[in-house]
């Protein structure tokens, strides 16, 4: 029981004592009274709780907004491996034929690496790790 369930104990027991003390006559108007200050209490604590929850939804949808948007979109994806392609054979040649095959192996690297990032950039979860499968997700004969 906390402070406050305390505190209602005793307004209840103060009006059952009042409506010995002054009769029936005024059982209604301190069942009233006592009503009300229910009342309030319920409200105060709705209140918190929308509050809180409202709270909870903003620092939701903040998070939500600043997360990076994935532009998975097929057109993107599609346009940037044609112009990866293009410029790996340029760049190819230029590298094997001016440093050889370390040329040609640091090109590459480059190339893999600019397509690394632009995949991890429109899919944020491609490089996490999958979640490992447990007991109650197979299915049961």
């Amino acid at each position: 029981m906390d402070a406050r369930d305390a505190e209602l104990k005793k307004e209840l027991h103060a009006s059952l004592q009042a409506r010995r003390e002054l009769g029936e006559e005024y059982e209604s108007a301190l069942v009233d009274s006592f009503l009300e200050k229910v009342d309030q209490r319920i409200d105060g604590a709705v209140e918190r709780r929308v509050r809180r929850q409202l709270a909870e939804h903003r620092l939701t949808s903040a998070r939500d907004a600043r997360a990076p948007k994935a532009t998975d979109s097929w057109g993107e994806r599609f346009g940037f491996g044609i112009v990866s392609l293009v410029l790996a054979v340029p760049l190819s040649a230029i590298g094997g034929g001016v440093a050889e095959l370390p040329g040609l192996l640091v090109a590459w690297a480059g190339i893999v690496g600019v397509n690394v990032v632009q995949a991890a950039r429109t899919n944020p979860g491609l490089f996490r790790g999958r979640r490992p499968a447990r007991d109650d997700d197979a299915w049961e004969d």
